[in-house]
C-alpha cells in the first residue's frame, strides 16, 4: 500500500516472462499509473490479449507523438490509422509533404529514441465540453464529431510530452517498454508493424496483401463516398434521419458487388466449382443465396454443396492438443470422398451427395443426386474451401475461389479502428442467442478457440482468392446493438468473460442505436437479427 502499480510492478517483473503492461486489482483492470489499491493484485503481460491491446494502443500513440514532433508546424491535415494488414496496422498521412522513405526512416528514429527516453504516457479525465474544445484546436475534427454523441460527462485524455490524444482503452504507462515495432512503406501510405501475442517480443516479417488491401481501400472509398468513415459521422446520419437511405445506398454497392463478381464466373465457361470461405460470422451462407441468384439471372444453374456434409464419421475426427474433438482441423473433413464427388461430377457422371447427421455423427445418404450440365455449377461452402489440399483432385481452372470476410470499413475516429474482429464476435452474439439459444458467456468464452482456427485454416489462404467480398455494412453496429447489450449486460463480475463483455458495451455506447425494420430481406445483416428470406 501507498506504492504506485507501475513500482510494484517492477518488483515483480523477474517472475514475468514477457512484460508486465497492465494490472487487476480486485478483477478490475487498471493502469500501471495508478497507486496500489488492494493486496489483491494481478499483473497482466504482453502475451493476454488485454495486454497485446494495451501494446498495441501504446504505440500508435508514440508513434503519432512522434509524426508531429518531426514535422513542420501545421503541415499536417490529418493523420488515419486505417486498417490491419498482415499483423500491422496501414496509417495514411495527409500533409503538405511527401510520405517516403527518408520520412519513414526519420520517423523510425524519433519513436526509438521516444522509446531511449522512456517518456510517461499521462492521462487527464476532463468534461466532455472541454475535451471537444482541446481537439478542435488539435483539428482531430473525427473525435469533435463523436463526443457531441457522447453519453458520458467526460473524456480521458493521454499526453505524451504534451501531445494530446484519445484512445478507447487501458495504456503502457511510459514509452520505455514500446521497443518492438517496425515502419514499411506501402502504397499511398505505411503499415507500422507490430508483435502478435504468441511472440511479443518480434515483430513478424511484412507481407503485403495485395488483395486484402484493395478490398479495403474499396470499402475505405465507398465510406468517403457516403460520407460516413467514422462513428460519429454514422451517428449524425442517424439523428439527422438519412439513415434509410444510407442502408439502401449501401444494400446497392453490395447487390452490384455481386453481380459483378456473378458475371466474372459466367465470363469463365471452365469453372465449375466456386469455393467460398471465410471466417466465423461473415455471413457466408446469405452470400452464397445472393450470388446463386446473380448466378441464376446470368443464366447458370447453381447447386450449393456445404462442406459440413463430408466430415469424417465422429470417431474419426482429430484431436487437438487439449483431448478435445477439433471440428476446424482440415482432416476432420472425409477429403477423399469429396475429392472423388467432385472429380465424378466433373466428369458428368451422377453423384449422390451425402448429408451428415450432427446427432450420430454419421454420413446418411437420402436420395440427394446431383449432376452437372453444361449450365450447371457448383457452389461449395466452408472454411477450407480456399485451401487446394481439400479440392487436390480438381484442376485450377475448374475453380473459383472467393474469400468473403466482414472487414468493418468504420474507425471510431482518426486514430482508433473498430477492428474487423469486434464486428465479427458481436454479429455472432447476436445470430447464436437468436438461432442456437448460445448465453453470451458462451458465445465469448468460445471466441478464442474460434480465431486459432481462423489464424491456421481461413487467413494464410486468403490471398489465393480469386475475388474478395466485403460483407461489412456501415451501419450495421448501430443496428446489432440493441440486440448485443442485453445479453452483454447478462454476464456478472464473477463470469470470467466480464471484462471481455464490458469493453464491448463500453465500444457499443459509442454508437446510436438504429431499428432493423428498413433493411432489406436479403440482406447479410438479416443472417444474424433474423427476419431473412432465406431459410437459414
Amino acid at each position: 500500500m501507498g506504492k504506485t502499480l507501475i513500482e510494484l510492478a517492477k518488483e515483480n517483473q523477474s517472475l514475468f516472462e514477457n512484460q508486465i503492461i497492465v494490472a487487476k486489482a480486485d478483477g478490475k483492470l487498471k493502469e500501471l499509473r495508478e497507486e496500489v489499491s488492494s493486496e489483491n493484485i494481478e499483473f497482466i503481460s504482453t502475451e493476454s490479449r488485454v495486454g497485446s491491446q494495451t501494446y498495441k494502443r501504446s504505440v500508435v500513440l508514440m508513434m503519432l507523438y512522434s509524426i508531429y514532433k518531426i514535422s513542420p508546424k501545421d503541415s499536417i491535415e490529418k493523420v488515419s490509422v486505417q486498417y490491419s494488414i498482415s499483423k500491422g496496422l496501414y496509417c495514411k498521412i495527409n500533409a503538405d509533404f511527401d510520405v517516403n522513405l527518408e520520412f519513414i526512416k526519420k520517423l523510425k528514429h524519433m519513436m526509438l529514441e521516444t522509446v531511449e527516453n522512456d517518456m510517461p504516457i499521462n492521462k487527464v479525465t476532463v468534461g466532455t465540453d472541454e475535451a471537444i474544445a482541446r481537439f478542435e484546436k488539435h483539428k482531430m475534427y473525427d473525435k469533435v464529431k463523436l463526443f457531441k454523441y457522447r453519453r458520458s460527462s467526460t473524456v480521458n485524455i493521454y499526453d505524451i510530452d504534451g501531445f494530446e490524444d484519445y484512445y478507447y482503452g487501458y495504456m503502457a504507462p511510459s514509452t520505455g517498454i514500446l521497443k518492438y515495432f517496425e515502419l514499411y512503406l506501402y502504397e499511398e501510405g505505411f503499415v507500422l508493424q507490430l508483435p502478435v501475442r504468441a511472440n511479443p517480443t518480434q515483430v513478424p516479417e511484412f507481407k503485403p496483401q495485395n488483395k486484402l488491401f484493395n478490398v479495403l481501400k474499396e470499402s475505405t472509398e465507398w465510406a468517403d463516398m457516403l460520407d460516413v468513415d467514422t462513428v460519429g459521422a454514422l451517428n449524425e446520419s442517424i439523428s439527422n434521419g438519412g439513415i434509410s437511405e444510407l442502408m439502401l445506398v449501401q444494400e446497392a454497392l453490395q447487390e452490384q458487388k455481386i453481380a459483378e463478381i456473378a458475371r466474372t464466373i459466367t465470363s469463365m465457361p471452365e469453372k465449375k466449382f466456386v469455393m467460398i470461405a471465410g471466417p466465423s460470422s461473415s455471413g457466408k451462407t446469405t452470400f452464397s443465396h445472393r450470388l446463386s441468384i446473380q448466378l441464376r439471372a446470368c443464366g447458370l444453374k447453381p447447386h450449393p454443396i456445404a462442406v459440413d456434409n463430408y466430415f469424417v464419421e465422429r470417431e474419426q475426427t482429430p484431436i487437438d492438443e487439449n483431448g478435445i474433438s477439433n471440428f476446424e482441423d482440415l482432416h476432420a473433413i472425409d477429403i477423399a470422398l469429396f475429392n472423388m464427388h467432385m472429380k465424378e461430377l466433373l466428369e458428368g457422371r451422377t453423384v449422390e451427395i451425402p448429408t451428415f447427421n450432427f446427432i450420430t455423427g454419421k454420413k446418411e445418404y437420402r436420395g440427394d443426386y446431383r449432376k452437372l450440365g453444361k449450365e450447371d455449377i457448383l457452389v461449395i461452402e466452408g472454411i477450407h474451401s480456399l485451401n487446394d489440399e481439400m479440392s487436390n483432385a480438381l484442376p485450377r481452372e475448374s475453380k473459383f475461389k472467393i474469400y468473403i470476410s466482414a472487414l468493418t470499413q468504420l474507425n471510431v475516429d482518426e486514430h482508433n479502428r473498430v477492428a474487423t474482429t469486434d464486428g465479427r464476435l458481436i454479429r455472432r452474439l447476436v445470430r447464436d442467442a437468436r438461432t442456437r439459444g448460445a448465453s453470451a458467456e458462451k458465445t465469448l468464452s468460445m471466441w478464442e478457440s474460434v480465431r486459432r482456427g481462423e489464424e491456421l485454416n481461413i487467413f494464410p489462404f486468403q490471398e489465393e482468392a480469386d475475388v474478395m467480398f466485403n460483407s461489412a455494412l456501415v451501419h450495421e453496429l448501430a443496428v446489432l446493438k440493441p440486440y448485443a447489450e442485453p445479453l452483454l449486460f447478462s454476464i456478472t463480475k464473477d463470469q470470467p468473460e466480464y471484462q471481455e463483455a464490458k469493453r464491448l458495451l463500453k465500444f457499443l455506447d459509442y454508437f446510436l442505436s438504429c431499428g432493423s425494420e428498413n433493411i432489406p430481406n436479403n440482406s447479410i445483416l438479416r443472417e444474424f437479427v433474423g427476419g431473412g428470406c432465406f431459410n437459414i
